[in-house]
């Protein structure tokens, strides 16, 4: 992800009332679970428009075909009556848009995009080709369907413009080694971050950032593996603090510490400030948003009370 604060483009703010199409860049979600979703987000004060292809069923597990997929992402961007786009789930399929998507187009019409998981892809080309801020969050399938899917602080927070807040242990936050950093926040699923490497569209860390990482399913052998990926091509070479998720989703509580053990062994050649637990992407409870593009500050100096500092706001008021 190219990470300069000062050439980044903010999209306009997500108030209350916008409109927001919800999309399914990937695999089919179920429809019952986006209509749920669809519910809450209306009774949140939101209008909302489902993509044509959203709850598509095939080919394979995609939510339609790829040329479906691409006219449902390029028609929300082009649609001036749309206000930002949140995705159904993940599962698969977001990087096969990506030698196809429109850069001029999605350039001309900055707007909130808004997923994880295997949107990480996403996330990683609207930073390279568009420089836009973007939204690491609750979707509509996988969250908005649940009472207690969405953390709706950080969801206003980050969408409505406040341009200084902060996460900590509330927020699951602990510390695995203590520190001070300061970067532009970046990241996504380490899973779809590392299978990035190597190609063209590889996520880019190019000023100081600070590197969130999550995933679901992965052992600790795996997390090992691909932070030595993510080591070894040269993606640390600028990152000044690292934030894991909530590893819940990854290994059984009496696992956690050998979870721990095994991160800071890969990492034990990294200088800087590292923390897990933040309760973001692949998640039990409510989901944080977090956006991607702006500058954080990481304080890890004080036990018990650790804290990452969202230090401007992340859209356009």
């Amino acid at each position: 992800m190219t990470n300069s604060p000062n050439s980044v483009v903010k999209p306009p703010a997500l108030l209350l009332g916008a409109r927001l199409a919800v999309l399914s860049p990937a695999s089919t979600p179920k429809a019952e679970l986006v209509h749920r979703g669809i519910a809450q987000l209306r009774a949140l004060g939101y209008e909302t428009v489902l993509g044509a292809h959203a709850v598509d069923s095939g080919p394979l597990y995609y939510a339609g075909s790829l040329k479906d997929r691409l006219d449902d992402l390029h028609g929300a961007f082009a649609d001036p009556t749309i206000d930002g786009i949140v995705c159904a789930r993940g599962g698969w399929g977001s990087a096969e848009l990506l030698p196809h998507l429109d850069a001029a187009l999605i350039r001309s019409n900055p707007k909130v995009f808004i997923g994880y998981s295997d949107h990480t892809s996403l996330h990683c080309w609207l930073h390279n080709e568009a420089s836009l801020v973007t939204f690491y969050g609750p979707m509509v399938a996988a969250d908005f369907s649940r009472d207690d899917g969405v953390d709706l602080a950080s969801w206003r927070r980050s969408l409505e413009g406040d341009n200084s807040w902060s996460l900590g242990v509330e927020d699951g936050l602990r510390i695995l080694r203590p520190g001070y950093a300061e970067g532009v926040l970046t990241g996504g699923c380490i899973s779809i971050y590392a299978e990035a490497l190597g190609t063209a569209y590889a996520p880019q860390i190019d000023s100081a950032s600070i590197l969130f990482l999550e995933d679901i399913g992965t052992k600790p052998y795996q997390w090992d593996r691909m932070l030595l990926h993510l080591r070894y091509a040269g993606l640390l070479e600028r990152v000044t603090g690292i934030i894991f998720g909530d590893m819940r989703q990854c290994v059984a509580d009496d696992e956690a510490d050998y979870l721990d053990r095994a991160i800071l062994h890969s990492l034990r050649d990294f200088d800087g400030p590292i923390a897990i637990g933040l309760r973001s992407g692949h998640v039990g409870a409510a989901n944080i948003t977090l956006p991607l593009g702006i500058s954080a500050r990481l304080d890890l100096n004080e036990a018990g009370n650790p804290r990452m500092h969202l230090l401007e706001a992340a859209v356009t008021v």
